[in-house]
């Protein structure tokens, strides 16, 4: 039984994806790992690739916070009173 981890071209490819090009090809795993129809061991690969790009969204995600958050002038998240302030205008 072979384990294959993720290889550095793998994981590169991962890193240089826009957020919208992580996004759509995270949604195209899930529908193929829904869908049953892959070997375990293809289940195994698409798992892996769903975490990295699951990752990758996130990432964006919380740069795109940072940068809100910097450009607004507020404290980082979980600073305190101001958290009650952004979840109230949510």
């Amino acid at each position: 039984m072979s384990t294959a981890a993720p290889t550095p071209s793998t994981d590169n490819a991962v890193t240089a994806l826009s957020y919208e090009e992580a996004r759509d090809q995270l949604v195209d795993v899930v529908s193929r790992l829904e869908a049953g129809a892959a070997s375990l061991e293809e289940s195994l690969a698409l798992w892996e690739r769903g975490e990295a790009l699951a990752d990758r969204c996130q990432q964006w995600l919380d740069g795109a916070r940072e940068r809100l958050e910097a450009a607004r002038g507020a404290a980082p998240a979980g600073s305190g009173a101001d958290d009650e302030d952004a979840e109230a205008s949510l």
